[in-house]
């Protein structure tokens, strides 16, 4: 045992001289609680980047590899959001517009409907029905023409699903879509009925002309029951043809049907809703733009960006931080929009806050990438900026409170830093990150980087880096 001891003292001053020389730490060396967790997890300091510095101060004292390009993870959300409240403003919203084409006699539309999306992040079925209420309201009944679907500010493309992680069924693999419905996600539930020795499965949103097959009933251990379903998902039904446990009891399962277009599935709760509201469609839903000669029938409005931006960084919405990144490429350059034009805006925004950040790449500006790329000085620098700007306040409220909400809501929960950060993090393979701010108990506040690129990074890497968190609350 003494043995062992002496060996892991030994190592933590190996690693501590390697911080000292090989890893360039500058002011001062990092805290022995982080370097106590590094050795401890064996992650070397040449996989850390970190950057701390008062939000009123000049010079970060503490730094490890702040200039050294990191793989962020979802903390490139921040520089989404910072640039999207600076730019776009912090009342910012979407507008879906619905127009008539033709002649209205009675409640028949002698021609199409049109639709036209703004790239709205978070158009959910309850604004869509409110929205198709609206048109409904101004005496619309019956559609003779089309549907035509306005997608025109984004640039329209192929996405590939399974490009990511190949698993093209999960939620935060749904492409960007300016005319985007309910995340184009299907969530099925499951009950199972021991009576009647069957699964019932329901379908939000409810959608007509989709038949779903349900799964048999089967007695055995629950375990990964989502496999043992064998769901196949197309364009146009769903099956199930494996079993659910009884033990399971009542589950979800929300999925992206990648195989249905965005029209498929925008025509398929189209349809249903409009339905129920009492209304007929005779034509067909298809891409279309707005004719010079049509009239607004109806309108649905977001929240605004301040409210958006919360989602997206509270929970790590990655769907709607791509929607937010070509927004900001549409606004700019007045074209529809891709994520090369979206990427550009952000490093022209860096580049005007005097902010060098030749390492940055940007894909989707989600961090749900391989290759997106941002140094933690650059990061570090940007919530400095950040919270002197005149949106501070919209921006640290977006994000997670240590200990209490969000993607940090289990952590720090026993230490008395709970409460006193606001901490975006990021998580993938080979990467745990987090970046935000910390009140320290002093009342001076911090702006944090530490991003770990390591094999052992998202298993242990949070140990280090809450350590850090707890050390700055208490000696900052």
């Amino acid at each position: 045992m003494r043995i062992l001891k002496r060996l892991q003292a030994v190592r933590g001053l190996f690693f501590l001289l390697a911080c000292l020389f090989g890893g360039t730490v500058s002011a001062q060396a990092l805290p022995p609680e982080v370097i106590q967790a590094l050795t401890r997890t064996d992650i070397p300091a040449a996989a850390a980047g970190i950057y701390l510095q008062e939000v009123h101060g000049d010079h970060p004292p503490v730094t490890l590899n702040a200039t050294a390009p990191f793989n962020p993870a979802s903390t490139m959300k921040l520089v989404t959001t910072n640039a999207a409240l600076e730019l776009l403003g912090p009342v910012y919203t979407w507008k879906t517009q619905a127009y008539a084409s033709a002649l209205q006699v009675g409640d028949v539309l002698h021609g199409d409907l049109i639709i036209k999306g703004s790239g709205d992040p978070k158009l959910v079925l309850e604004k869509f029905w409110l929205f198709l209420r609206e048109i409904r309201s101004r005496g619309i009944r019956e559609i003779r023409g089309n549907l035509l679907l306005d997608r025109s500010l984004f640039e329209q493309g192929a996405h590939d699903a399974a490009l990511f992680d190949g698993d093209p069924l999960r939620v935060y693999n749904v492409g960007p879509d300016a005319l985007l419905l309910n995340f184009k996600a299907l969530n099925f539930r499951f009950v199972p009925n021991e009576a009647g020795a069957a699964v019932n499965v329901t379908i939000d949103p409810p959608i007509d002309g989709y038949p779903v097959i349900a799964p048999r009933l089967s007695n055995g251990e629950c375990g990964d029951w989502k496999s043992k379903l064998q769901g196949v998902f197309n364009g146009h039904d769903s099956g199930f043809s494996g079993a659910f446990s009884l033990s399971c009891g009542e589950r979800s399962w929300h999925v992206h049907p990648y195989q249905m277009t965005q029209n498929q599935y925008f025509e398929a709760v189209f349809r249903k809703m409009w339905t129920e509201l009492g209304g007929t469609l005779i034509g067909e839903v298809k891409n279309g733009e707005i004719p010079v000669n049509a009239r607004l029938v109806g309108e649905s409005e977001s929240a605004p960006l301040s409210e958006v931006i919360r989602d997206i960084n509270k929970y790590s919405n990655n769907v709607m931080a791509r929607q937010l990144l070509l927004t900001l490429a549409a606004d700019v350059f007045k074209l529809p929009a891709n994520a090369e034009r979206g990427a550009q805006v952000l490093k022209t925004w860096m580049n005007r806050k005097n902010i060098s950040a030749p390492e940055l790449v940007i894909e989707n500006g989600s961090g749900l990438s391989r290759v997106e790329r941002i140094s933690a000085e650059t990061l570090g620098r940007m919530l400095v900026a950040a919270f002197r700007s005149p949106v501070m306040p919209e921006f640290i409220s977006s994000l997670p409170l240590a200990g209490h909400d969000g993607t940090m809501r289990r952590r720090l929960t026993t230490r008395t830093a709970a409460g006193n950060a606001h901490i975006k993090t990021g998580s993938l393979t080979d990467v745990r990150a987090i970046a935000g701010y910390v009140l320290a108990a002093s009342g001076k506040r911090y702006a944090l980087v530490f991003i770990i690129n390591h094999p052992n990074a998202p298993a242990a890497g949070h140990e280090a880096q809450d350590a850090l968190l707890q050390w700055v609350y208490e000696r900052g």
